[in-house]
């Protein structure tokens, strides 16, 4: 079926990766992606979406006059639009909350107008920190590891499934992506959209932005070519804190298996993650870039934790792969090497972002 797709936060990593993605695939769909180019770097991915054929239009979710449903007429929305980062819900929290809950209300009346198809990209983060902060794990030489046994439902060696506990605080970021994951489901109910929700651990990839607060693997690998510091921030200072990571051509692979066949998904929610074959510590990680870059850089470690963090963390996605046979074929060297060879190609203009 022809498809106008309309993807909010469209020149963002997540965004223009599954635009481009999705262009490629399928060649007779009308793709429009609409970002306000607060990131720095977004403007970076105009031209690739341009090139692409994939249209884009300057806007805000959080201005209800953005998204026209004259205008727009999308036949899908890909909610990818958000402000990532946990740590802006402890500063001054209005961007955050205009963005990731305002602007999700705005995209589900623009949905409502046009009776299209609805995906949101939620994030692992929707699960309380009291409760990850009780897992029990074992430490080895380079990683924290979880343990078989662990001390409330949905935890379990196989990491964190939709089950887990919802009842506790979770920061200001992650409680606007589960209230917008519920007015969601309000949506679906009330006005019969067919929508879907997956909650997405780490992502990662080529054209990533990392910062310090999000998209930390970008971050490690531009930090080891451009030769500057970094830190082990908390848990000691030992870099063994652990997540799983998922590389965006993987979750492209899903999100086209689940549009494929979107009734068999329907009001459903899947964590979307790595996994236990994922995982990897951010002292791992420094291994791995040493080895990839061939750099050695310098590592200071601050042994404070800093609120809302959390010592490891891993998707147990195995609801989604056992409904549709999906797995993540793109493991951490191989994601780390694609982050490099772009850093490499796009040095130039990419310079400025990471230094």
């Amino acid at each position: 079926m022809n498809q106008r797709v309309l993807i909010t936060g469209g020149a963002g990593f997540v965004g223009s990766s599954l635009a481009l993605g999705l262009a490629a695939r399928h060649p007779d769909w009308s793709i429009v992606a609409l970002d306000n180019l607060k990131r720095r770097g977004s403007e970076l991915n105009l031209p690739r979406l341009k090139n692409a054929g994939i249209e884009f239009v300057h806007g805000d979710i959080r201005n209800p006059e953005d998204l026209d449903p004259a205008v727009l007429k999308p036949t899908l929305i890909l909610e990818c639009s958000a402000e990532p980062s946990v740590m802006a819900g402890y500063g001054s929290p209005g961007y955050l909350l205009q963005t990731n809950l305002v602007g999700t209300i705005n995209c589900l009346e623009l949905a409502r107008a046009t009776k299209a198809d609805f995906v949101f990209l939620s994030t692992s983060r929707v699960y309380p920190i009291p409760y990850l902060t009780q897992l029990e794990y074992a430490e080895t030489e380079t990683r924290f590891a979880l343990n078989a046994e662990q001390p409330m439902r949905g935890a379990s060696e196989h990491g964190i499934a939709e089950d887990f506990p919802l009842d506790k605080a979770r920061s200001l970021y992650g409680t606007t992506k589960l209230t917008s994951e519920l007015l969601i489901a309000e949506y679906n109910d009330a006005y019969g959209l067919r929508t879907l929700v997956n909650r997405c651990g780490v992502l990662t990839g080529a054209w990533q932005m990392g910062k310090v607060d999000q998209g930390v693997f970008a971050l490690w690998v531009a930090r080891h070519y451009f030769g500057k510091p970094l830190k082990y921030i908390g848990y000691g200072g030992t870099g063994k804190q652990v997540r799983d990571f998922l590389h965006v051509d993987d979750l492209l692979d899903l999100l086209d298996l689940q549009l494929a066949d979107f009734d068999s998904f329907n009001g459903e929610t899947f964590n979307v993650g790595g996994g236990m074959e994922n995982q990897v510590s951010l002292l791992e990680t420094t291994q791995l870039c040493q080895e990839i870059v061939g750099k050695t850089i310098e590592i200071t470690a601050e042994p404070e934790t800093r609120v809302g963090d959390v010592p490891i963390f891993v998707t147990d996605s195995r609801k989604i792969i056992d409904r549709t046979g999906w797995q993540p074929q793109r493991d951490i060297r191989k994601t780390l090497s694609d982050i490099y060879e772009w850093i490499v190609a796009e040095e130039a203009s990419v310079r400025q972002i990471f230094l």
